[in-house]
């Protein structure tokens, strides 16, 4: 028996978006609200140089993407990979690269962002945090930001972390149990 494919349909930031989702990917029926919170709360800019983490079939990647100088959306899961190139080519995105990574293992040294973005997951531990937000921090770009969206349960958990290890944390917007939280490289 095959795997059914849905291809999900919607509007988002004044534009029509199309993406093939399949069951055991997150939230393959829709887009999920902490997706829709975080695109509805963050901008990129033509010059960014993206990074998605987690990206899962591509919504935040794709989107966000769409409008910069490059996007890299990275996922543990050969499935997700394969959906969000699948999904980069349906939206015409010729600026994406995508490839099989846990977190930043896979991702090279030297990389730099101006942007990281993450549908950050429920119950990872807080050791995977603690290791993928240094992480990141060595990835980004002097002026670089990571914006995150995370379940209401994990706010002073991220908050304290956001600013042990960049210094700071913008709340940017709580709604249906989520919130979206920002730090900047200083």
């Amino acid at each position: 028996m095959t795997n059914p494919e849905t291809l999900l349909t919607f509007h988002l930031q004044n534009k029509p978006w199309s993406f093939y989702t399949t069951w055991g990917l997150f939230s393959p029926k829709d887009l999920d609200d902490g997706t829709r919170l975080l695109l509805d709360n963050c901008t990129s800019k033509p010059s960014d140089h993206i990074f998605d983490l987690g990206c899962g079939y591509g919504p935040i990647g794709v989107i966000l993407g769409k409008d910069a100088a490059s996007v890299d959306m990275v996922d543990k899961d050969f499935v997700a990979v394969e959906y969000a190139e699948k999904n980069a080519t349906l939206n015409g995105l010729s600026n994406a690269k995508v490839y099989l990574s846990n977190a930043f293992s896979h991702v090279p040294a030297d990389a730099k962002f101006d942007l990281i973005v993450s549908n950050l997951p429920a119950k990872p531990g807080k050791e995977f945090f603690e290791l993928m937000l240094n992480d990141a921090k060595a990835h980004l770009a002097p002026g670089g930001r990571i914006t995150v969206v995370f379940i209401a349960g994990l706010r002073e958990y991220i908050k304290r972390m956001f600013k042990e290890v960049f210094g700071n944390y913008h709340k940017l917007a709580d709604a249906k149990g989520y919130t979206v939280a920002e730090a900047h490289m200083e």
